[in-house]
């Protein structure tokens, strides 16, 4: 298949873009580079894939770039650009939202319209299009209420999906992203945060008591979870939601990092963030009834191979018993990356306070 993977460079995007080239495709990958996290991560993201003469990227911003041109001849079309973020998306910061997230995807889904080959749209979406609901799990039925403006943007997004199915047979299926985790996690995320904190000593703050939850899925499970949904016939027009298929606790998660790292937390609470739900939980009887999706890696094992990479990433040893993850991971770090190149982190985003909530996808 001849494959776009919008924001490619990023978390997601980058590990998509890899497994569709392992699978044999050939895939234009395309990434603005925008500065919500540092540039050189997201070029080492990219270092394996531009190895790959079947990889082709593009520097270019959807807001102007001739979509119609990008996708004319892309048979399944992956549109993992966004900007990320639930706090961030308050105040003045809400244009840059409603540019990435709306208006980009509606020029999307434009160019999809006229595109004559388009097989399949898989479209990025959140859990934080549920908010705070009260009954979990969740299922694609429960009433949207998002309560941050990133999940209002998100949501509008995913709209803009089913009504080009409706009118104009634009084959899109959106994907409703539980937490999602794992190496080349964005360094704003919580467990990139906590894994950072406890390989440097430094202390955790958590936003809360700590006693909220989430439905944590690692990103080899979300990345399945994308080619099934393009490779599936007759899910056109639906929305799933993809999960690791457990709700588990924040301090239980913490304690799960202590015991992997083989260090103990300092623990700084704080005030709970706007934005961020109390819990979520999903329900993905229906992914696993008409996609086959079912999630493989435990949180045990992710976070094994997250804090590996962190390990490699910024430095420090990694500790024993997560030798097993380091080689996992390998593959999700350039080589040009560690003490003395680029893509360490700025002092503004290595902040060791931890000031993180777990966040949302």
């Amino acid at each position: 298949m001849r494959c776009v993977v919008t924001g490619a460079a990023g978390f997601i995007g980058s590990h998509l873009a890899e497994r569709l080239i392992a699978d044999g495709h050939e895939v234009i990958g395309v990434d603005a580079f925008v500065d919500y996290y540092p540039r050189s991560l997201k070029e080492a993201n990219l270092s394996g894939l531009l190895a790959s003469p079947r990889f082709q990227f593009i520097e270019a911003d959807l807001s102007t770039l001739d979509l119609s041109a990008l996708i004319a001849g892309a048979e399944w079309v992956f549109h993992q650009a966004a900007q990320a973020g639930v706090r961030g998306s308050w105040g003045k910061s809400f244009t840059v939202y409603t540019a990435c997230n709306i208006a980009a995807t509606q020029r999307l889904l434009e160019a999809a319209v006229r595109a004559p080959r388009l097989r399949r749209f898989v479209y990025a979406s959140s859990s934080s299009v549920y908010g705070d609901t009260p009954v979990l799990p969740v299922t694609e039925d429960t009433l949207p209420q998002p309560v941050s403006p990133y999940g209002v943007t998100k949501l509008a997004a995913e709209h803009l999906c089913t009504l080009y199915w409706r009118s104009y047979r634009v084959p899109a299926v959106s994907l409703r992203y539980f937490t999602v985790y794992g190496p080349r996690h964005r360094p704003d995320m919580a467990f990139h945060r906590f894994g950072k904190a406890l390989l440097e000593g430094q202390p955790l703050a958590i936003h809360g008591d700590g006693r909220q939850t989430r439905d944590f899925t690692y990103v080899g499970d979300i990345v399945e979870a994308n080619i099934r949904a393009a490779s599936t016939d007759d899910v056109e027009g639906l929305v799933f939601n993809i999960a690791g298929g457990s709700r588990v606790s924040l301090r239980d998660v913490i304690s799960l990092l202590e015991d992997l790292s083989g260090r103990k937390a300092v623990l700084d609470y704080r005030e709970a963030a706007a934005g961020d739900a109390r819990h979520t939980y999903a329900d993905i009887s229906l992914a696993r009834r008409l996609l086959g999706y079912t999630p493989s890696v435990s949180l045990r094992e992710g976070l094994e191979r997250e804090l590996a990479f962190l390990a490699t990433l910024y430095g420090r040893s990694v500790p024993a018993g997560l030798l097993a993850g380091a080689r996992e991971a390998e593959f999700a770090l350039a080589p040009t990356t560690g003490p003395g190149h680029s893509a360490m982190l700025p002092p503004a985003a290595a902040d060791t306070s931890m000031a993180a909530s777990v966040g949302r996808q």
